[in-house]
């Protein structure tokens, strides 16, 4: 993930950031959630491999993989409004330890960024399906283990939502 990022990141400075934090994590790094994870890759077919001179493997995104890939710009993503409202809410909800400060900030800055509203410090809402957005989020942060997804068919202050939302 990190490699994409640095890819499509346009700034040099948070490039070096993305670097340093890459080195960090890659010492930390769970070798067999490592294995897990590239062999989901081979079966999702978004990924192959490519054998190097040297004899160490690259692995290459296919077609699918970018597609996939440039889907989102992080910057600039937004849940599409469908022009039904199912009458659903999307609830997000998080528990990021306080060590992990950077983290929680920049989740809550891009559930805001796409188009969820706070309706509790660490829990916020949207009524339109973004499941793939906020799945590209969590993996984007590595966040997985902190973040907990909702299908709620009512508020109790849904009214207010709705305003904001622009529903009524």
């Amino acid at each position: 993930m990190a490699g994409l990022t640095l890819g499509l990141s346009r700034s040099p400075v948070r490039s070096f950031r993305i670097i340093r934090a890459t080195a960090k994590e890659w010492r930390a790094l769970n070798r067999e959630a490592l294995w897990r994870s590239i062999r989901g890759l081979y079966r999702s077919k978004l990924v192959r491999t490519k054998r190097n001179a040297d004899g160490s493997l690259t692995l290459v995104l296919t077609e699918k993989g970018r597609e996939r890939a440039l889907v989102y710009d992080i910057d600039k993503m937004k849940i599409e409004k469908p022009s039904v409202w199912d009458k659903k809410w999307r609830v997000i909800t998080f528990d990021i330890p306080e060590k992990k400060k950077l983290l929680r900030d920049a989740l809550r800055f891009r559930l805001r960024q796409i188009g969820f509203l706070e309706f509790q410090k660490s829990v916020f809402v949207c009524p339109y399906p973004c499941d793939n957005e906020v799945e590209f989020l969590i993996e984007f942060y590595d966040a997985r283990p902190y973040v907990r997804k909702m299908l709620a068919e009512g508020l109790d202050n849904e009214l207010h939502m709705r305003i904001k939302f622009n529903l009524t």
